[in-house]
């Protein structure tokens, strides 16, 4: 049995360990840290301030993500981006938002209603004022408000991988995409799911994959 008074101590690390997570994941998904480059624990640390076990238990975390891959005698390096494969992810991705987006129609709180629109707006704001950062930072919180409305936590694991995957690609991308048209559809998905209509947050989840799917066709091609 736990000790009552070990709690606190456990809740902290916790979430020590879910920033240092949160901060790689950023560095990975916006190329800070690029395909194929070596992790060297040692500076992953000096730049989050995080010390050596959240950056570790981070480290394992993207590794079972698959944003990190562990190479026999080369040790960690970033994942590398691979186009082909890329339409894959998003079909499958297709599946996972559609569940996702009609269970959060049907279960997602008043408050949360009002926050997934909010990102949304914030979303096809910085889409007019060609705020890439602004757009992309928006889209992370609208996914973060989705997965926590739909309450389905099997879903969103499966889905978070790809979601940062997509993510990178369009950071490594990003000329050939349309982040108003993004932010367009991201906002007929939020007003669907604000809207409490499953079958018509399903559609527009639907819609948003095309979107992907176009553009890393374009890319592909």
């Amino acid at each position: 049995m736990t000790d009552s008074n070990d709690a606190p101590e456990q809740d902290h690390k916790r979430r020590v360990a879910d920033q240092a997570y949160d901060a790689l994941e950023s560095m990975i998904a916006t190329l800070v840290l690029k395909p194929g480059a070596p992790i060297v624990e040692a500076e992953l640390i000096e730049r989050t301030g995080l010390g050596r076990t959240p950056t570790r238990e981070a480290l394992m975390r993207l590794v079972s993500n698959g944003l990190i891959v562990q190479l026999p005698r080369r040790g960690l390096r970033v994942s590398d981006i691979w186009l082909a494969e890329h339409l894959d992810l998003v079909e499958a991705r297709r599946v996972l938002e559609r569940l996702i987006a009609a269970t959060s129609a049907r279960r997602a709180t008043p408050a949360q209603r009002e926050d997934l629109l909010a990102c949304a707006r914030s979303m096809v704001k910085a889409g007019e004022d060609d705020d890439l950062a602004a757009y992309m930072d928006a889209d992370q919180a609208l996914d973060r408000v989705n997965h926590a409305a739909c309450r389905n936590p099997f879903a969103v694991a499966a889905v978070v991988p790809m979601v940062i995957q997509c993510r990178r690609f369009w950071y490594a991308y990003q000329h050939q995409g349309d982040i108003k048209e993004g932010a367009r559809r991201h906002l007929l998905l939020a007003q669907a799911i604000a809207g409490g209509d499953g079958e018509q947050a399903a559609q527009a989840s639907d819609a948003l994959m095309d979107y992907l799917r176009q553009f890393a066709q374009a890319v592909i091609e």
